[in-house]
Parts: structure tokens; sequence; C-alpha cells
């Protein structure tokens, strides 16, 4: 549905050579997505993976699209199918669509969404390919590069070079920050509700910033060992899957209304003791939220300096 109304976005950006894509997961999941181009033909791509509740048309994707092509690189921006509040996807081998969305998200089936899209680029000449996620894409992210680790995919993660993740998010911290003394009553709402398998019936309105279904809450909140790599409150915790990213690693936040509890500046001090990357650039950007909103040329500058640098 959003790209139906790419041609307006396109017009807009005369500057940019913008191409729409079409590929699939590697469950058959039909997915949608842009490619801006740079002026003459490269084999190097960042593939960005976006958050919760919105697509792959967003000004700061913009703004960063721009500076890596003038590194020469390419910027594909993709439509997971978490996409959006709601949407419906279909697999391969099923007669019918399924409910999914940001409120149906399932981080697991992320894995089948990215390597979806590596594979789509490498099928079209690019050998080299750095991986950007926002907020929840920046758990897909880990999550994925992980599992490549685990399924012992050496093809695929010989040809990622590059690590970036803005704004990486302790989810179920943040779900207990935002509830507060109703996190447990929700909790026991959901397991209830899941008992009575019931678990697509969307929890009660002050339960999330969003609409979200039962089981993707329960996922959040409790069923998350999996997917929970931002222990930031533990002190002990070691941040294994992330310090199994072993290319080079590109972390920022903001410090305005940013989803930590911390301030950023003792996040970033904090997890530059923990993580054990010999090319970490971590920092945060000043008067920037979550999204970067009005930030989005300061951090696109920051991205356009980590990749000039690490650029083969």
């Amino acid at each position: 549905m959003i790209l139906n109304h790419a041609h307006l976005y396109i017009r807009r950006m005369k500057n940019m050579n913008i191409e729409t894509t079409f590929f699939k997961a590697t469950d058959g999941v039909d997915l949608k997505g842009v490619i801006y181009k740079t002026q003459s033909k490269t084999n190097k791509v960042l593939i960005s993976i976006h958050g919760m509740a919105t697509n792959c048309l967003k000004e700061r994707d913009e703004k960063i699209a721009e500076k890596a092509n003038e590194l020469n690189i390419d910027f594909f921006a993709f439509n997971n199918r978490g996409h959006d509040i709601v949407n419906y996807i279909k697999k391969e081998n099923q007669e019918k669509q399924e409910l999914a969305g940001t409120a149906y998200e399932e981080i697991s089936e992320s894995y089948n969404d990215i390597v979806g899209a590596i594979n789509y680029v490498t099928s079209h000449g690019y050998e080299e390919i750095y991986i950007m996620g926002h907020s929840l894409g920046c758990t897909k992210t880990i999550y994925t590069y992980n599992k490549l680790i685990e399924e012992k995919q050496e093809k695929i993660l010989e040809k990622i070079k590059g690590i970036l993740l803005l704004s990486l998010v302790d989810i179920p911290l943040a779900l207990q920050v935002y509830l507060k003394d109703d996190f447990p009553v929700m909790v026991t709402y959901a397991k209830n509700m899941k008992r009575e398998k019931m678990e697509n019936q969307l929890m009660p309105e002050e339960s999330f910033i969003h609409p979200i279904s039962v089981k993707t809450f329960l996922r959040y909140a409790i069923e998350n060992k999996d997917i929970d790599f931002a222990k930031f409150s533990d002190k002990n915790y070691d941040y294994k899957e992330i310090n199994n990213i072993k290319v080079p690693l590109f972390m920022r936040w903001g410090n305005d209304r940013e989803l930590i509890i911390q301030k950023a500046d003792e996040l970033c001090k904090m997890l530059k003791d923990k993580i054990k990357n010999d090319k970490l650039d971590i920092g945060y950007i000043e008067g920037a939220n979550h999204s970067y909103t009005g930030k989005e040329e300061i951090l696109a500058n920051e991205i356009q300096n980590f990749l000039r640098e690490i650029v083969e």
C-alpha cells in the first residue's frame, strides 16, 4: 500500500536515481523496496532494516542514501514483513494469507526477510554488503547475523563488511518502564488470553504505544531469551550476540526522548568496555530523539564518515 505512492516520493527526489524492487523472503513471502543508486555501477550496497510501525520510505533513509551514494555505495531500503501496524503476508505453499505487521511481529521470521534481501542484492551483482538496523531493526539485524553464524552461512557472512545499529532498545525493560505497575497485570492478561488460544487478539490499548497482539506482547515481555540482546540494565551481561559481530560496528543513539533508561553518554561509556570490536564506532547525537527527527543530516554525515573508513 505504501509503495503505491512511491512515485510521489521519487519525483520529489530529482537528483537521485531510485528503483522500486520486488523480491521474495526465503519462505516465499513477497517483499518490496527501493534502491537508491549511484550514478556509476557499484558492487557495494547498504541495506536498511526498519523498526516498528514504519516502512522503507523515510526522510532519514533519504539522507543516509545520499551520503552512501557519494561513496559509490547503493542504498537498499525494503519493507520487511513487520512494516506498518498491520499487513498481510502469504508464505510459500500456504493457501491463506496471515496477519503480519508490527502488531503481529515475530522476530525469528526477520531472518527470512533479511537473507532474502541479501540473496536479492547478491543476485544483482553486489559483493560488499553493509547492514543498518534502526530500533527493532537492530534486534532483527543482530538476530540474523548470529543465526547466519549458527547455520554456518559462510558465503553470506563473508560478503557482510559492516553492521550499523541505530537506537538499539532493551525491549523488555522498555515495556516495564512504560507500563510501570501495570506490567505484571498485562502479562497475566496476555497469559490468560494465550491459554484460551486467543494469541492473535489485540492487547488492551494501554498495554503498548501502538496496537499489539497477545503473542507479540508476550514475545517481547517474557518469551524473549533468544531476542534480548540489549540488557543495558544488567551490569554482568556479556553482550555475546553483539560481540559475535566481528566486522566494523557503528552504534548510535539520541539523548532526547530516546528509548533508554540511562543517559546516552553513560550507556556509550559502559558499552565501550563491554563490546570487544576493534572497529567499534559508538556514540550519541546531541538533541536527537529515537527517530533522529531534525538530526537526519548529522546522523547521515556520521554514517558516511564510518563507511569512508571501512569501505574496501
